[in-house]
């Protein structure tokens, strides 16, 4: 599945099931949480803090998906193409960080 056609599966399904999507501001304070979530994991998983009982079956894959899944409501809300933006972004770093990291001896 491409970017475009998540975004459209994405709004599909909020106008079948979801019957509208929450507000802007709403789905950002759902993106941090869901950021959130996949940082608890990640933070025990690969950190030094230990798992609660209640932690130890989350998915990091699915938390992941859950955050991709309200980045794409954001995007479709506020008009933005995120294929366009994310090909736009990729050009900016490029051109940017070619050499920066190349040259970065702490990387080697």
């Amino acid at each position: 599945m491409t970017i475009e056609e998540a975004q459209i599966t994405v709004d599909q399904w909020i106008k079948e099931f979801g019957v509208k999507y929450f507000s802007e501001l709403t789905n950002m304070a759902i993106l941090t949480e869901e950021v959130g979530e996949v940082a608890r994991i990640i933070s025990r998983r690969y950190g030094d803090q230990s798992f609660k009982e209640s932690d130890k079956e989350r998915d990091l894959g699915d938390e992941m998906a859950d955050v991709l899944w309200v980045l794409l409501c954001l995007a479709n809300q506020t008009g933005i193409n995120l294929t366009e933006a994310f090909e736009k972004n990729l050009l900016k770093k490029t051109n940017r960080d070619k050499e920066r990291h190349i040259n970065n001896p702490k990387l080697y």
